[in-house]
């Protein structure tokens, strides 16, 4: 087990700081799908930006520190790369 390992799992033991580490990371799960999508297409931010009609500088954003997205705005990535986004709820 790693060092970072410990901490976290020290750390999480806190319910409230687990909850806001495990939305924080939800975030960045996003974030790192939506850069692999657009790795996988061969497509730069910003190529993807000008396919989805917003700036690079968003695109970055997301990718890097997504916060508050819109529904909407992850259904232009989507379409820009012929995707499609999928909502699940699950326990």
């Amino acid at each position: 087990m790693t060092r970072w390992n410990r901490f976290y799992e020290k750390q999480v033991e806190n319910k409230k700081l687990r909850g806001m580490v495990e939305h924080e990371l939800e975030a960045l799960r996003i974030g790192e799908s939506i850069a692999a999508m657009r790795q996988e297409e061969g497509l730069t931010q910003t190529k993807l930006a000008a396919r989805a009609g917003m700036p690079s500088s968003k695109i970055s954003a997301i990718e890097n520190t997504p916060q508050n997205l819109e529904l909407a705005t992850l259904i232009r990535i989507a379409r820009a790369v012929n995707r499609r986004v999928r909502i699940r709820f699950t326990r």
